[in-house]
C-alpha cells in the first residue's frame, strides 16, 4: 500500500520505478527470520511446561505484535511488533503439530494433523481477501488501510491465546512430566469414553521407558545412534518443502493474473483461485493420508509437481517476449492451469506433510526439541527462497522452473528409499518402524541387535546405552525391549489392533516383507 511505503519507507516510494530497490523492499517482507530463534528457544518451553502453555505464549505474542505493527509510529515499533510476531510464530509452528499429532488417535493422526495446514490456507485466503479490501480505505478521511491489515492479525492471536485456556494438555506431555491422573483424565476427555485403559497403559510404559536416559535431548537425538534416521528426516523433510519451488510458483502466478486482469480485478482473481485451490487440496490429503498413507502422497504430489514445472518451463520459453516483457494471455491461461495443479500437489503432499511426519516420528525425550529443529529449518530456508526467488527468476527465467523440477525429483528418490511409512504406528511405538526399514534398520541397530530381532523379533533399548553415563547403562539396556508384535498393524490404514493379539504384527514400512518369531510373514 501506498500509504504504508510512504509513511516508513518514503525514499523506497520515492524510487519506486528504481527495480533493483523495489526487488529489495519486496524480498525484505518475504519472510520474518525472527521465528527460527523463537522456533528453537520454544523447545525446553514445550517440554518442560507442556504445549498448551507453548500455545499460550504463542497467542500472547501474536496478539502483542499485531497491535504493535497495527498502532506502530515509527520504524522501530514496527520492527519490534514483526520480532514479537516472530516469536509467536515460532511457538506456534513448533507446539502446534506436535499437540495434534499427540492428541489424535494414531490410525486419524494424519487428518487431524493436517488440520494445522488446512488453517494455514484459510489464513492465507481470508489475508488475501482482507488485504483487497483495505486497499480501498487508503483514501484520504479513512483508517489507513494498512494498519487494519496488519492489526487483525491480533484476532488470531487473541482466539489462540483464549482457546489455550479451554483445551487440555496432552496425555503425553503430561505423563512425560509426571501427572498421571491428570494425564488418565486428559486421555477420556480427548477420546470422550472412560475406557481408555489399554491406551493409557502402552501410552504410559512407552514414555516410563523413554524417560530413563538421563542424556541432555541434543545429546539424545545427535548422539544416539538409534536416532540417526529421525535427525535425517526431520532436517531433510521441512527442508524439501520449502525447496519444491512453491515460492516460486506463488509469485508467478500473481504476475500472471496481472496479464489476464487489470489492477484489483487481478489480484483479487489471484487470491480467490489459488486459495481455492489451496484449501480444496488440503481436504484430500486429510481424507487420504490415513488410509493410504504418507509416502504415497509424498510420491504422487511429487510427480504431479514435476510434470507441472516442465510444461509451465516450456509454455514460457517458447512464449515470453524478453525484449517487450510480455506473455501472451492464452499462454497465461495455460500457464495458470498447470501451476494451479502445482498447488494442489504441493497442498495435499509437500505442504501438510512437510508438517506431519516431523511431528510424529520422534519418542517423546526428543520431540519437543526435534519439532523446534524441523521448524526452525522449514523457516530458515522460507526465509533463504525469500531473499533468492526473485534473482532466479530474473536472471535464468523459465531455467528456474526446469531447476526446481530436478529438486523435486531428488525429493521424491529421497522419499521412495529413505522414508518409511509411518500411518497408523503409535508414537511410542515408533522405533519399530525403522527397525523394519530395508535402509535403516542396519544404521540404527548393531550387528548383533539385528540378528536378535530377525531371529526373535525382540527390539533393542529405544535408548542407546553407549551415549549414556556408565551409572545409567544398566537401566537402559532394559529401558524398552519388548516384541516386534507389540507394534499396530497398520498395513490396511483402516484401524490399528492392540500389539497383544495373537496374529499382530509389524507393518513392513518399505513395501517389503518380513518374517517374525511367531511364524507369521507380513507382505
Amino acid at each position: 500500500m501506498a500509504n504504508f511505503l510512504s509513511y516508513f519507507f518514503p525514499t523506497i516510494l520515492k524510487d519506486k520505478n528504481d527495480n533493483e530497490k523495489r526487488r529489495a523492499a519486496g524480498e525484505a517482507g518475504a519472510a520474518n527470520p525472527y521465528c527460527m530463534f523463537s522456533a528453537i528457544a520454544a523447545a525446553p518451553i514445550t517440554k518442560r511446561f507442556g504445549r498448551r502453555m507453548s500455545l499460550r505464549i504463542a497467542g500472547l505474542a501474536y496478539l502483542i505484535g499485531a497491535l504493535l505493527v497495527g498502532f506502530a509510529l515509527n520504524v522501530a515499533m514496527l520492527i519490534i511488533g514483526r520480532i514479537v510476531l516472530g516469536i509467536g510464530l515460532g511457538f506456534a509452528n513448533g507446539a502446534g503439530p506436535i499437540y495434534l499429532s499427540e492428541a489424535a488417535l494414531p490410525q486419524h493422526r494424519g487428518a487431524c494433523n493436517q488440520t494445522f495446514q488446512l488453517m494455514t490456507t484459510i489464513g492465507i485466503l481470508v489475508a488475501g481477501l482482507v488485504n483487497y479490501g483495505t486497499q480501498y480505505m487508503d483514501a484520504p478521511g479513512h483508517v489507513q488501510g494498512y494498519r487494519v491489515s496488519l492489526g487483525l492479525a491480533a484476532v488470531a492471536g487473541l482466539a489462540l491465546f483464549i482457546g489455550s485456556f479451554v483445551i487440555t494438555d496432552t496425555p503425553n506431555s503430561l505423563l512425560s512430566r509426571g501427572h498421571v491422573q491428570e494425564a488418565r483424565d486428559a486421555l477420556v476427555r480427548l477420546r470422550g469414553m472412560t475406557e481408555v485403559d489399554e491406551e493409557f497403559d502402552d501410552m504410559r510404559n512407552g514414555i516410563e521407558a523413554a524417560r530413563k536416559s538421563t542424556v541432555s535431548p541434543w545429546r539424545l537425538l545427535f548422539c544416539n545412534k538409534r536416532n540417526r534416521g529421525v535427525v535425517t528426516l526431520m532436517i531433510v523433510i521441512p527442508l524439501a518443502q520449502q525447496m519444491t519451488g512453491i515460492n516460486t510458483i506463488m509469485f508467478f502466478a500473481a504476475q500472471l493474473f496481472q496479464v489476464l486482469g487489470k489492477g484489483a480485478s487481478a489480484s483479487l482473481l489471484n487470491v480467490v483461485i489459488i486459495g481455492a485451490v489451496n484449501i480444496a487440496a488440503t481436504f484430500v490429503a486429510i481424507f487420504v493420508s490415513d488410509r493410504y498413507g504418507r509416502r504415497p502422497l509424498f510420491l504422487q504430489g511429487s510427480g504431479q509437481m514435476i510434470v507441472s514445472f516442465i510444461v509451465v518451463a516450456i509454455v514460457m520459453g517458447l512464449g515470453f517476449n524478453i525484449a517487450t516483457g510480455n506473455i501472451p494471455k492464452p499462454d497465461a491461461s495455460a500457464i495458470i492451469a498447470f501451476e494451479c495443479l502445482f498447488t494442489s500437489a504441493f497442498a495435499w503432499s509437500w505442504g501438510p506433510l512437510g508438517w506431519l511426519v516431523p511431528s510424529e516420528i520422534h519418542n517423546i525425550e526428543t520431540r519437543s526439541l526435534g519439532m523446534a529443529i524441523s521448524t526452525a529449518v522449514n523457516l530458515l530456508f522460507s526465509f533463504v527462497i525469500g531473499q533468492t526467488y526473485l534473482t532466479m527468476l530474473c536472471s535464468m527465467m523459465y531455467g528456474t522452473y526446469i531447476l526446481f523440477a530436478g529438486l523435486v525429483t531428488l525429493f521424491a528418490l529421497f522419499v521412495y528409499f529413505l522414508v518409511p511409512e509411518t500411518k497408523g504406528v503409535p508414537q511410542e511405538q515408533m522405533f519399530a518402524v525403522w527397525a523394519n526399514h530395508w535402509f535403516w534398520k542396519r544404521r540404527v541397530m548393531t550387528h548383533d541387535e539385528l540378528a536378535i530381532y530377525e531371529r526373535n523379533g525382540i527390539l533393542p533399548a529405544d535408548v542407546d546405552s553407549h551415549t549414556l553415563p556408565p551409572a545409567a547403562q544398566g537401566q537402559a539396556e532394559t529401558a524398552s525391549t519388548f516384541k516386534a508384535n507389540d507394534v499396530v498393524d497398520s498395513i490396511n490404514g483402516d484401524d490399528f489392533h492392540d500389539a497383544r493379539t495373537p496374529n499382530s504384527t509389524v507393518a513392513s514400512t518399505d513395501g517389503s516383507s518380513a518374517n517374525f518369531s511367531d511364524g507369521t510373514r507380513q507382505v
